[in-house]
């Protein structure tokens, strides 16, 4: 109930005014009229403040987004809605909820205030992206994955809705297939401008997965060859499954280092490309693939091994008996290596359903090894000329990633060697993101990642803009 001011009382009954009329009908009229010239003043409409467009660049450090036009003090619930594209191929939606309460401006800003309930701590930009998970119940729901749909809803109506686009790559990069290799993907802004050049390596996934970061590269100003080097078969939702590209080992056993020369020599002869400044990027096995290389070949200006190694694994792989291959070789020559202990019996999870940790065959192999046999398979990276920027991750459920990328820049750094070392103690293998997306299933089938979201996103960020800068660094300008 709203108490009158006291301009809109009533005066004391029966008395009356010049003219002999009533004093009440008088004074009721007058806040009538009141009331009704109040109620024609429109309320600030609840709404989202966001960034220009509703593009959100997933490399900016920082994105404006708030509700305003709330009633301050009150309370309100974000919730976030977005396709997502599961292991299967089966795009499903992903939901985050958080409740927050307006301040005295009656604005809610995500990346300043704390939520009352969530699924993540503390203020955050990117929870309500990052701690998305599958959702239940809901309506049908078709924009595009890299849409999201944001509202903000009180009393369980929706009170402002605001549908925001993730902007990943640049629309005007240029991407083709580079026909001496197979699966690889070759991209660059257009212009006659001569730009760094980057290789990009993935892990042990294998296909051409890694060439999905072909034109994030390219959108940063770099000409970009993402380069496929294996293809095991896989597995989908009906079983097992041929290798996406057959043309490639099956097998990840004696992979040739030298390969890396024939791309380089490849990207020297494109238009687009500075060969004085050519770096490489490898994730995983990839950085245990870069590391080897730049070993080798001179040319190599900058690495970045993500979730690395610092030894020489054992090879697997169809028709690969177990001890008897490793993973790289140089010039037919493979490299020593450090044995798993019980590998394929953790790849046996895949078929029964228990849980896959491959870190475990890694541990108990590298115990088991024995100095000399590690000393034999360490990866020399104090001969590196080039810096080298590591990044691993101490509850990597793969592999000790944390504790390898400790072990290279402590080798490189008693050397007196440029190198940059990141460890994230509460993440997992999954480094490689830009925190704008879900990170909660990544522990979700039989394949562990380790790690938890909120540690995974925040590397992911962090990782993100320290890698940028860590290629600006080492190469030099990028053309835009």
């Amino acid at each position: 109930m709203h108490t009158l001011p006291s301009s809109f009382a009533s005066p004391t009954p029966g008395r009356r005014r010049a003219g002999g009329f009533p004093a009440r009908p008088i004074t009721l009229s007058l806040w009538l009229a009141a009331a009704l010239a109040l109620a024609a003043v429109p309320a600030a409409a609840q709404r989202f403040a966001g960034p220009p467009g509703g593009e959100i660049a997933t490399d900016a450090a920082s994105v404006p987004l708030a509700v305003e036009g709330l009633t301050p003090g009150s309370e309100v619930t974000l919730r976030s809605t977005r396709l997502v594209q599961e292991w299967s191929g089966q795009r499903r939606p992903y939901q985050a909820e958080a409740r927050y309460r307006a301040d005295a401006a009656g604005r809610v800003d995500l990346a300043t205030q704390v939520p009352l309930q969530a699924p993540f701590s503390g203020a955050d930009l990117r929870g309500l992206f990052w701690a998305m998970g599958p959702a239940t119940g809901t309506e049908a729901f078709d924009l595009p994955s890299h849409q999201v749909r944001l509202q903000a809803l009180q009393a369980e109506r929706v009170v402002a809705e605001q549908v925001l686009t993730l902007v990943i790559t640049r629309p005007d990069v240029q991407q083709r297939a580079v026909e001496p290799f197979p699966g690889a993907v070759y991209a660059h802004l257009p212009g006659d401008a001569r730009r760094p050049a980057l290789l990009l390596l993935g892990g042990s996934e294998g296909g051409t997965l890694i060439t999905r970061d072909a034109a994030l590269w390219a959108s940063r100003g770099y000409a970009v060859l993402a380069l496929p080097y294996y293809s095991p078969p896989r597995f989908g939702p009906q079983g097992p499954m041929p290798p996406e590209l057959p043309t490639l080992p099956a097998a990840f056993a004696d992979i040739p280092v030298q390969r890396l020369q024939a791309a380089r020599d490849w990207l020297a002869a494109q238009p687009q490309v500075d060969a004085a400044r050519l770096g490489v990027i490898g994730t995983s096995k990839g950085a245990e693939f870069a590391l080897l290389a730049a070993t080798r070949m001179p040319w190599i200006r900058a690495v970045a091994a993500i979730v690395p190694s610092d030894v020489v694994w054992e090879g697997w792989g169809p028709d690969i008996a177990e001890g008897t291959r490793a993973s790289f070789a140089w010039q037919g020559q493979p490299y020593a290596f450090v044995p798993y202990s019980g590998l394929q019996a953790e790849f046996a999870g895949f078929a029964t359903g228990a849980e896959v940790r491959l870190r475990r065959p890694h541990d108990r192999g590298r115990a088991a090894a024995g100095a000399e046999r590690l000393a034999a398979a360490r990866i020399p990276v104090e001969t590196i000329t080039a810096p080298v920027l590591v990044a691993g991750a101490h509850d990597d459920q793969v592999w000790d990633s944390g504790g390898m990328a400790e072990n290279i820049a402590a080798a490189r750094r008693r050397a007196g060697r440029d190198t940059e070392l990141l460890v994230f103690h509460e993440a997992g293998h999954a480094l490689g993101g830009h925190g704008w997306s879900p990170t909660t299933q990544y522990n979700a089938g039989p394949m562990k990642m380790g790690g938890t979201p909120a540690a995974h996103a925040q590397a992911q960020v962090r990782l993100n803009q320290a890698l940028q800068a860590f290629m600006q660094r080492a190469l030099g300008p990028v053309p835009q």
